[in-house]
């Protein structure tokens, strides 16, 4: 081989070296995605994100697929808007999650009324044809692909249809949202956002038990597809620690090993006027787990009560994670 030769193929071989590392930093489905011209990542350590279950929180537009009082003829939009507003300004979360919360849109429209320049500017959501709370995210950091679990069946264990068949529904499974977060460059975790049924009879829990079976399975694909996966599962479950559904999702499945930071702890979210339980989660997997800044998750501080008690019937909890 000639000098010529040996050069040349050095060459190749960096390069081919080169394009492995670039593309083994980047999650699989951001590879082939770009950045907005002018985007920038932040240089700081931490990322927080927030989820927030805001209680009917809709604009004054009625859609008229929706046929409900709360969304035909709300009240106080203007007002819970406002509020709504400055918390988020003195959380200033890098990734927030709504809970009953309208569309996109309308978080795309507070962003940049109320909040321009705080660096809102990624948002996704899946929302229900014909309901009108759901899950939204609006994110200061870039989004990959969504996945939207609208027209998922689950299986209603125990329970059977009118023709005597195992009941299974999808009426409520649009409240449950993954998608990709880009943190850093190198850097990027799946986040999944749900509002899971609510109520504590007990075919409401075989619900909720279901849903989970999904996000496990779920979980596990995105596992097979990348075992260095980081993910992020938050939201209001409707479930406490103590919960069989609960503690299904931590333990019902040792190939996803999600992990509950607040565990017993007398940490309570929910009523927002006087909270006794904790029913509203923020749970990293094993991978998410060594970014989680030491009691890094914890309802937020230093807000107005007042305020949080008018905006909803939950308090917001927010999660940091050192990412240096």
């Amino acid at each position: 081989m000639t000098t010529k030769q040996l050069l040349f193929s050095a060459t190749l071989f960096l390069f081919c070296c080169s394009f492995i590392t670039f593309s083994c930093t980047q999650s699989l489905v951001f590879q082939g995605s770009t950045l907005p011209a002018d985007y920038i990542f932040p240089t700081k350590d931490t990322l927080s994100v927030l989820t927030w279950n805001v209680e009917h929180f809709v604009d004054d537009y009625d859609n008229p697929f929706i046929r409900n009082q709360m969304e035909d003829k709300p009240k106080d939009v203007n007002k819970r808007i406002d509020l709504l507003a400055a918390t988020l300004k003195k959380i200033n979360a890098d990734v927030v999650v709504f809970e009953e919360f309208e569309s996109r849109a309308l978080a795309m429209k507070i962003a940049k009324e109320k909040l321009a320049g705080l660096g809102y500017r990624f948002f996704t959501g899946s929302e229900s044809p014909d309901w009108y709370m759901n899950v939204v995210i609006m994110s200061k950091l870039p989004l990959g692909v969504t996945y939207s679990y609208g027209s998922i069946y689950t299986p209603v264990v125990g329970f059977k249809d009118s023709l005597g068949r195992m009941e299974t529904q999808n009426n409520i499974n649009a409240r449950m949202i993954s998608a990709e977060v880009r943190a850093k460059a190198d850097l990027s975790f799946i986040l999944t956002g749900v509002h899971l049924k609510a109520g504590r009879f007990k075919r409401d829990t075989i619900i909720r038990e279901g849903q989970v079976r999904f996000l496990q399975a779920q979980s596990k694909r995105f596992l097979k597809e990348n075992k260095n996966a980081n993910l992020l599962l938050l939201g209001d479950f409707n479930s406490t620690p103590e919960s069989s559904e609960f503690k299904l999702l931590l333990n019902g499945d040792k190939a996803v090993q999600f992990i509950d930071p607040l565990a017993n702890t007398n940490v309570f979210s929910h009523p927002a006027e006087k909270p006794f339980w904790r029913i509203d989660h923020i749970l990293p997997n094993k991978n998410m787990m060594k970014y989680l800044v030491p009691n890094g998750v914890k309802v937020a501080e230093g807000l107005d009560m007042k305020a949080l008690q008018e905006i909803s019937d939950h308090l917001p909890v927010v999660g940091k994670f050192l990412i240096k």
